[in-house]
C-alpha cells in the first residue's frame, strides 16, 4: 500500500496551497510567519494559524518540505515550479479548450490587452519554434 505522501505527490495543489507555493518559489524556503506576511502583502488577509494549518497539510501531502533542526521551521517548495505550472496549464488546456493549445492563446490574446514588447515576445518564441521543427 503507498503512504499517502506517494499518494498526493501527484495530485493537484489547492488555490490556496498555490498561493503558498508562489511564495516559496519566489523567495526560497521560508518560516511560515514569512509566508503569512507575504500572502497578507500580496493576496489577502490571511490568519496565521491558517497558514500554519495549511503548510502541514502540504507537507503530509509532499507540496513541501519541512527543516525543524532550527528552532523555527523552515518550510521549503518540494514540486517544481515548472512541472507543476505545466501539469496545472495543461489540465487548463484539455478541461476548457478541449486540449487545443491555439484555443487558448487566441482567447489570451483575445482577452488582454497585449503590450508591444509581449507582441515581441510571442513573435520571438514563434519563431523558435518553427526553427525547432
Amino acid at each position: 500500500m503507498k503512504s499517502s505522501k506517494q499518494e498526493n505527490n501527484t495530485s493537484e495543489p489547492t488555490k490556496s496551497e498555490l498561493e503558498i507555493l508562489q511564495v516559496l518559489w519566489q523567495y526560497g524556503p521560508s518560516t511560515v510567519r514569512f509566508v503569512n506576511d507575504k500572502l497578507n502583502e500580496q493576496k489577502r488577509e490571511v490568519n496565521y494559524m491558517s497558514t500554519q494549518k495549511l503548510m502541514l497539510i502540504m507537507l503530509d501531502k509532499g507540496f513541501v518540505t519541512k527543516d525543524a533542526s532550527q528552532m523555527t521551521h523552515i518550510y521549503k517548495a518540494a514540486v517544481d515550479e515548472n512541472k507543476t505550472k505545466g501539469f496545472l496549464l495543461d489540465r487548463v488546456v484539455d478541461n476548457l479548450f478541449n486540449g487545443s493549445a491555439s484555443s487558448l492563446m487566441m482567447q489570451l490574446l483575445g482577452n488582454k490587452k497585449i503590450s508591444p514588447e509581449e507582441m515581441e515576445e510571442f513573435k520571438e518564441l514563434i519563431k523558435k519554434i518553427d526553427q525547432k521543427s
